[in-house]
């Protein structure tokens, strides 16, 4: 048995897709863990291209069962969507499992946000999918769960009673209130399609444990993003750090076996916020791409240009320190192929001292990055399959990053599908 924990060690949109997609060829359970339909895991197999939003990328396998676990916020609306269009694409669903304990998203979740957003004061650059405050719900304890729709007088008793705060919320943003009954009609409607998937999240999972099954856990964004430990504001409201698997699945955080951290050979991020190592738009067109490929930098959920800079070490360290990774699995190598130079944050200076650990998030938009400079390959690396087949000079550079993080590489990505990892 196993229990593994596939984390972002950056800003998000690492590639965590693609290796969650790899681990689930081994897995019994895939578990995902936290955030809700912002997430954009793009998976591309033998079955075509998918961008997974909720429902876990180890769904594509027969044999792997698929929790969507009590540490999301569930849109059902966005769920069906997605249920509907991996059904057209061939891809069963009999082994996909929501649990009970999952907050529910609701419609006012998503205004509340979108409203919110149109402030460029308070706006943090969101995707408008209402996560944020879906999660506030939480916090306030005002939000329905999953188990509560099998029940609708009590959904439309509860409804009732929180709508007046809700709707004050929504009406002083500019926004029209929701009528409880309707709304009430609405998760009649979501039980009668959804319950057939709804289960006890702490059965499953410790069924497995029991039964010495490979259990996987499955992150969204990256540690950057983390509401307590990101560069906040501007940050998620969830944790996509290891330690929340552990408690979104309910078992203890000692018994996790392995913690994957998913590095991107340079980095990238979506939203505002301080981002160290940036290049100019110029200089980030070539590792952006043009949008036309699916491992172009441009966010699966939204379509926006993500903002592109070097490989910024000390994230990639405060991120193994935070999550105890095990190990790293580096993708898009295969992005660097035709540069001369390639540049690798491996410090900051602050006020004219030298930092090798994250400061706050306000002296992040102070802090010069350090750089170490090394030799590109300059030729392609694509159809390489092993380490041996690599240029010296990338063997060096995943030498560099080992060396200075003092985390194995034990994946190299090479392009978007599962097969172009190197091992």
């Amino acid at each position: 048995m196993s229990i593994r924990v596939v984390v972002g060690t950056q800003w998000g949109d690492e590639g965590k897709g693609k290796m969650v997609d790899y681990f689930a060829q081994s897995a019994d359970l895939c578990v995902r863990f936290q955030g809700g339909d912002n997430a954009g895991h793009t998976v591309a197999n033998e079955h075509g291209v998918f961008k997974l939003h909720l429902i876990p990328c180890g769904i594509f396998y027969p044999s792997c069962a698929n929790l969507i676990g009590t540490g999301t916020v569930v849109n059902p609306d966005e769920l069906l969507k997605e249920i509907n269009e991996l059904k057209k694409g061939g891809i069963s669903l009999d082994k996909l499992y929501i649990s009970e304990k999952a907050s529910i998203l609701m419609p006012y979740h998503v205004d509340i946000d979108g409203l919110t957003e149109k402030d460029v004061e308070i706006g943090i650059g969101t995707t408008k999918r209402g996560i944020g405050p879906a999660y506030a719900g939480k916090a306030m304890r005002t939000n329905l769960r999953f188990e509560d729709l099998a029940d609708n007088v009590y959904v439309r008793a509860r409804l009732k009673k929180v709508l007046p705060f809700i709707n004050a919320q929504v009406e002083f943003l500019g926004g029209e209130a929701y009528d409880a009954d309707k709304l009430a009609d609405k998760c009649a409607e979501w039980y009668e399609q959804l319950k057939s998937y709804i289960v006890n999240p702490i059965s499953l999972v410790q069924t497995y444990k029991k039964q010495g099954k490979n259990i996987l856990f499955e992150g969204q964004l990256g540690v950057m993003k983390d509401l307590d430990q990101g560069i906040y504001p501007y940050v998620t409201s969830s944790h996509p750090t290891a330690a929340y698997a552990a408690v979104s699945g309910g078992f203890s955080a000692k018994e996790l076996d392995d913690i994957v951290g998913v590095t991107k050979a340079f980095s990238s991020a979506v939203g505002a916020g301080p981002f160290p190592t940036e290049m100019t738009d110029s200089e980030a067109s070539v590792l952006r791409g043009s949008g036309q490929n699916i491992d172009d930098e441009f966010g699966a959920r939204t379509g926006r240009a993500r903002r592109i800079g070097w490989l910024d070490l000390v994230v990639v360290n405060y991120a193994a320190q935070i999550n105890g990774l095990t190990a790293l699995a580096l993708n898009k190598v295969d992005k660097l192929d035709d540069l001369k130079e390639i540049k690798v944050c491996t410090a900051y200076e602050l006020d004219g001292k030298i930092l090798e650990y994250m400061p706050n998030s306000r002296d992040l938009y102070k802090v010069k990055p350090i750089y170490k400079t090394l030799k590109g390959w300059d030729k392609p690396t694509t159809g390489c399959k092993c380490i041996d087949d690599l240029p010296q000079e990338a063997k060096d550079f995943l030498k560099f990053i080992e060396d200075n993080t003092g985390v194995t590489v034990r994946y190299v990505g090479m392009g978007p599908d599962r097969k172009d990892i190197i091992l």
